[in-house]
């Protein structure tokens, strides 16, 4: 069987793809159809399932209220694919525990620059201590570490246990 330059050159292909990009810039030119939003003064509405930053969670009602849901058993840790959390666990204080469990996380460090947001911390968690928000502004001027300054994007227990979201 003998190609054609049709076949060759998939003119086809490039007829069809060329169509779409005109289609495409007349649509955008005359204005039926913006792709683009000016973000901080209008935030586009994101779906249920996002997966955004990372959230310690308090009970907030019952008899264990104002406590930490995390119970420090690590498997948060395990199932983070990046090896992005780190857990030190402690044995919890009978006289004024942190979480209604035997032990409590004193030590949850995150480094959300390796994070790649796949939810498998959050559907690993038996208490469901740790969920994603809607917030995903990771901005910031300097990264911090050897460069001088803190590590602003190693997120501690107390940053994720207190931290204010915008959504």
């Amino acid at each position: 069987m003998k190609t054609t330059l049709t076949d060759k050159f998939n003119l086809w292909a490039l007829g069809k793809g060329l169509l779409t990009t005109l289609t495409q810039l007349v649509g955008t030119r005359s204005g039926p159809k913006l792709v683009t939003v000016t973000y901080p003064e209008r935030r586009l509405t994101l779906h249920e399932r996002f997966r955004g930053l990372h959230r310690l969670e308090r009970y907030t009602e019952g008899p264990h209220r104002g406590r930490e849901k995390c119970i420090g058993c690590a498997l948060c840790a395990a199932a983070c694919p990046a090896d992005v959390i780190t857990v030190v666990a402690e044995e919890n204080d009978l006289e004024n525990p942190h979480s209604p469990g035997e032990r409590y996380a004193k030590i949850y460090d995150m480094e959300i620059l390796r994070c790649i947001f796949c939810g498998m911390c959050v559907e690993a968690c038996p208490t469901g201590a740790i969920v994603m928000k809607h917030d995903f502004e990771l901005a910031d001027d300097a990264r911090g570490g050897p460069q001088g300054g803190p590590n602003r994007f190693i997120y501690h227990k107390e940053d994720l246990l207190e931290r204010e979201f915008r959504w």
